[in-house]
């Protein structure tokens, strides 16, 4: 089962110092963090500014001249599932009037969905895990949580250190 979703907007996780983009149903009430690296942050910001340039001229750009070669038109967006800490998507489309999914990165899911103003449809479980409070008393971190805990400390400047008194 998969529940409709927008993208309500872009952040930066302070702790991770990571980009995140938001997903959030209609009336707010449930919340999808989807952390990207910074390579496919640059991407969507590249593709969102070539697609506003492109909608003032008459050019068009590769994927969307290749989709209106091919009769090709963009049905869904779906985050599909999320396998050790790695998020996988797909795009539905209709190319001669027979559907087909392809699996894509989930930042060339996201910008579909921006540039063709279409919903992101999520898989249920994705919320249910996302959202569901710990079954203990102490919190367990999961290999995503330690991925970037781990990229965070690679990223970390020395030079930084020095500002904080110890």
């Amino acid at each position: 089962m998969y529940l409709t979703m927008t993208i309500y907007g872009f952040a930066l996780d302070s702790i991770a110092q990571m980009p995140v983009v938001l997903l959030k149903n209609a009336d707010e009430s449930s919340t999808l963090p989807i952390w990207i690296n910074s390579s496919d942050a640059l991407y969507i910001v590249a593709e969102l500014v070539r697609h506003e340039a492109s909608s003032r001229s008459d050019r068009k750009d590769l994927l969307s001249a290749l989709l209106r070669h091919l009769q090709a038109d963009v049905e869904d967006i779906a985050i599909d599932d999320m396998k050790d800490g790695l998020i996988s998507a797909s795009v539905g489309l209709t190319v001669g009037g027979e559907p087909l999914r392809l699996d894509v990165r989930v930042s060339e899911a996201l910008v579909m969905a921006l540039k063709h103003s279409l919903p992101v449809m999520v898989a249920s479980h994705l919320l249910d895990t996302s959202m569901s409070p710990s079954d203990t008393e102490h919190e367990h971190f999961t290999e995503a949580d330690e991925r970037r805990f781990v990229d965070f400390l690679d990223n970390l400047d020395p030079a930084d250190l020095g500002k904080y008194p110890m």
